[in-house]
């Protein structure tokens, strides 16, 4: 690649604006995550324990602090990479949040039912 090809150029206003409508959707879910765990750890009562709300709180916390960095790291990823003409990164965000939303909810589910 020459010296020329890798001069940074601003990219196009909506990609950026896209860009940042990304992290900010990222933001929201994350903040779902704060205040569903917070929910779980204080007034989930799934039997004569607390300990599985507890538990329930903290990985939805946990996951929202992971999606709030991993949205900030995201959007400054992708912002490189289109000041340079380059493809934009694979992420794993989505998985890992999805997949973590669905146990989480299993898990909750499964005390539900079983109470």
């Amino acid at each position: 690649m020459s010296q020329e090809e890798q001069q940074e150029q601003e990219p196009d206003y909506r990609f950026t604006l896209a860009n940042e409508r990304t992290y900010l959707a990222y933001l929201r879910t994350a903040l779902a995550c704060y205040a569903g765990g917070l929910s779980a750890a204080q007034f989930l009562n799934l039997g004569g324990a607390r300990w599985p709300g507890r538990v329930i709180g903290i990985v939805l916390v946990t996951a929202g602090i992971v999606t709030t960095v991993g949205a900030f790291r995201r959007w400054q990823v992708n912002l490189n990479a289109m000041r340079l003409g380059a493809r934009l990164p694979v992420t794993r965000i989505p998985l890992v949040l999805g997949a973590t939303i669905a146990v989480v909810g299993l898990i909750g589910l499964l005390f539900s039912l079983l109470r």
